[in-house]
């Protein structure tokens, strides 16, 4: 028997009974927790019968830590970036996931070989590839931004700039923006020379920064005229600019490239339906669906060709994904492991520089 099949049985049958019949699942908030709620929480609570309880927090990576270390976890899923996933794994502080759980693809290949490459780690399951963009509002800034040295040019395009208050991406950025080629960004930031590089870009436009730190702070920030572009997750402008009509555009140029993914902290109240719940949602189906409801493309090959329409029923998602071939001509895949190991001292280093 095929293990879809096994992993059917699994999912309706008696074996639930017994169990608490509940999974706490922590995302981002907004226009991303609410495609998942759509796509993941809704189909599997009505297959499984399982609540789901949604939770969200700016950044999902943030309390697991002193969770586990406390011995009080109250998260069963969380779905977090790549670099903590891995940071989080090497740290013992998440559970490991066996790949033979995961569905094959319709055709019958293995979900190992199913997923993009990298998707897949000891601890964690990616469900989607999003990127970080910068976008403008097109009814307050004058011209036309094209590319990531426009975002940083404010003789050319006056105005605030909204960044994520953090120092990932922020780097990659300016180091394109400064003119370093995409493949070379991070071999840069590998010397101490590259780092004072990219700072001294921010430093052009320092005074002009408003800063963010949740996702759903930029869409309201350009709506608000408070800035005239900024960088943002490429779902949420996708979010305000299709489902409700603000007057946004991308700029795809210099986009950073990355994956999110699923992950149990250790001693989660609920383990055996947190593995079930990832089993599920990150079927081809089920990951194909969550594109429907925002512009983030699957993790999985084989859920390529199932996305279609927004939820709208009228536009293409296609155009809209990061990994679209004419949204890449310039973009930069985040390097985990680079931040796997240097976030703590670079983003030691953005704090000291804020203050500055």
């Amino acid at each position: 028997m095929k293990r879809t099949l096994i992993l059917t049985t699994a999912l309706t049958g008696l074996a639930f009974s017994a169990s608490a019949q509940e999974v706490t699942v922590m995302s981002w908030g907004g226009a991303y927790t609410k495609s998942q709620v759509e796509a993941y929480h809704k189909p599997f609570q009505e297959e499984t019968g399982i609540k789901i309880n949604s939770v969200d927090a700016d950044n999902p990576a943030t309390p697991i830590k002193a969770q586990v270390e406390a011995g009080n976890v109250t998260i069963d899923v969380a779905d977090v970036e790549y670099s903590d996933a891995v940071r989080l794994c090497d740290e013992g502080l998440l559970e490991e996931i066996d790949t033979s759980i995961l569905p094959d693809a319709p055709d019958g290949t293995a979900a190992t070989d199913d997923f993009i490459e990298g998707a897949l780690t000891d601890c964690a399951v990616a469900n989607i590839v999003w990127s970080t963009v910068y976008a403008y509002n097109s009814e307050n800034n004058e011209g036309t931004p094209s590319t990531i040295a426009d975002f940083f040019d404010t003789e050319k395009f006056p105005g605030k700039r909204g960044m994520r208050k953090a120092a990932k991406a922020n780097l990659e950025m300016a180091l394109m923006a400064d003119g370093v080629p995409a493949a070379e960004v991070y071999d840069m930031l590998e010397t101490d020379e590259g780092v004072d590089r990219a700072f001294a870009k921010l430093d052009t436009i320092k005074d002009d920064i408003v800063w963010w730190e949740a996702g759903a702070q930029p869409p309201q920030l350009l709506a608000d005229g408070e800035v005239v572009m900024s960088t943002a997750y490429n779902g949420r402008i996708f979010n305000a600019a299709v489902g409700e009509g603000q007057p946004f555009e991308v700029v795809w140029d210099g986009q950073i490239l990355d994956f999110d993914l699923f992950v149990v902290p250790k001693g989660a109240p609920n383990k055996e339906e947190a593995m079930q719940f990832i089993s599920f949602s990150t079927d081809t189906k089920q990951l194909a669906a969550q594109a429907s409801w925002i512009s983030y493309g699957p993790a999985r090959k084989s859920s390529g060709a199932l996305v279609g329409k927004y939820s709208d029923g009228e536009t293409d998602m296609a155009p809209h994904m990061p990994t679209a071939e004419a949204n890449l001509t310039n973009a930069v895949v985040n390097d985990f492991e680079f931040w796997a190991d240097r976030d703590t001292e670079l983003s030691e280093r953005f704090n000291a520089w804020l203050a500055q």
